[in-house]
């Protein structure tokens, strides 16, 4: 092949795994309580096969035809966050999760983290990022601290005013912060507004642990081939085997910029995040936001695959769930959706429930006839004409 897009949408799951329960989402499902929403319209993934995937509920009167390779796809590693999530989709599963505290950081890191950037910090505890700043927000722009907070996940989240503390300096404070902690990302939260409910501005930034061994950005950029990253994929792999980096704005910014791209010539992976579904919606409880958002990325989708050359192919997924009707604002731990389309790949094709989300990647490097050395099975064979 010469060209894969393997585009995540961020928190897209689509049914709780076995082990749900222990994580606190049993019965989470993100799909189906999106596709209640009146805001809900995807003809495009369901031509594709997205109702016909194991496990999701059929859409009334559909036929047995759909025009694309599916799959559903079940992450083994330890965890529900995007990290973990998108190492696996790269062929880094995890066995040991990455560290999480539910109660706050230790009074000792607080302690030297505070002497080391020159700043007092405010809250110290898991919030939501919404919330944090209708409570937190005034106290930080009148004493210039930075507003330290966590999740059910595996991060360090730094907030601050662009006006009180320049988007510079909050980078530089998530460096130093990066150096101190073993969570999976530290995430700068600049914010704006001149009194609350401030707003979170797109300038986010996410400093995360470099991957723990090769993945498949390693292996194709040894070889020679592209690896363009659009949206957060370059701070998600620590900016690690990537040629060309191109940061969005939003769910929009990311498509406009993956369209672009299908109009250049290259050979290798687009890697593609779309952060909306999941930071925008998913985490604010908001259906009805999730699935407009959904249904303009369906919009978009019908636009982009007339784009793809006769070598080319689209492959969508998703790192975890974040299931937007449930009482919890965190992620959710969920099977997620494969579905693949392109000229060269056979249509119709269900290829059941696949063990590990590493598949994806043993299927690009296949693709890319490239060392296919990571863990994993490749389905190439059962997608290609």
């Amino acid at each position: 092949m010469k060209r894969i897009f393997l585009i995540v949408l961020d928190s897209f799951g689509i049914g709780e795994l076995p082990d749900a329960a222990v994580y606190g989402d049993e019965g989470s499902n993100t799909l189906e309580a999106v596709r209640k929403s009146s805001k809900f319209s995807v003809p495009n993934l369901a031509q594709i096969g997205l109702f016909h995937i194991d496990g999701v509920t059929p859409e009334a009167g559909q036929g047995q035809g759909f025009t694309g390779c599916i799959g559903r796809m079940t992450e083994v590693s330890a965890g529900k966050d995007t990290v973990t999530g998108h190492w696996e989709i790269a062929g880094l599963p995890l066995e040991k999760p990455f560290p999480t505290y539910p109660d706050g950081f230790p009074e000792e890191f607080c302690r030297e983290f505070s002497r080391r950037i020159g700043r007092k910090l405010l809250c110290n505890r898991p919030y939501s990022g919404t919330e944090v700043l209708k409570d937190f927000g005034r106290q930080q722009v009148e004493t210039g601290s930075l507003i330290l907070y966590t999740s059910a996940d595996s991060v360090c989240q730094l907030a601050a005013h662009e006006e009180v503390v320049p988007v510079e300096e909050l980078y530089r404070c998530c460096e130093i912060a990066r150096e101190m902690l073993p969570v999976g990302r530290i995430i700068a939260r600049p914010f704006r507004g001149d009194a609350p409910p401030y707003e979170r501005t797109s300038r986010r930034r996410d400093f995360s642990l470099a991957p723990s061994g090769d993945t498949m950005l390693d292996l194709l950029f040894r070889s020679g081939l592209d690896v363009i990253s659009v949206g957060k994929i370059w701070d998600i792999f620590a900016g690690r085997s990537i040629s060309r980096e191109f940061h969005t704005e939003d769910n929009d910014d990311g498509m406009r910029k993956t369209a672009a791209l299908a109009k250049q010539d290259f050979t290798g992976l687009c890697f593609v995040n779309l952060v909306d579904f999941d930071m925008k919606y998913g985490h604010r409880n908001d259906v009805d936001g999730y699935a407009a958002a959904l249904t303009r990325f369906d919009r978009w989708l019908g636009k982009f695959l007339p784009l793809l050359g006769p070598e080319d192919a689209v492959f969508l997924t998703a790192d975890h769930g974040c299931d937007p009707s449930t009482p919890s604002t965190d992620h959710s731990r969920e099977y997620t959706p494969f579905l693949a389309w392109g000229q060269s790949l056979r249509q119709g094709v269900n290829m059941g429930t696949r063990k590990t989300f590493s598949d994806i990647a043993k299927t690009v490097l296949d693709a890319f006839h490239t060392d296919n050395s990571l863990p994993g099975y490749s389905f190439l064979k059962n997608i290609l004409r």
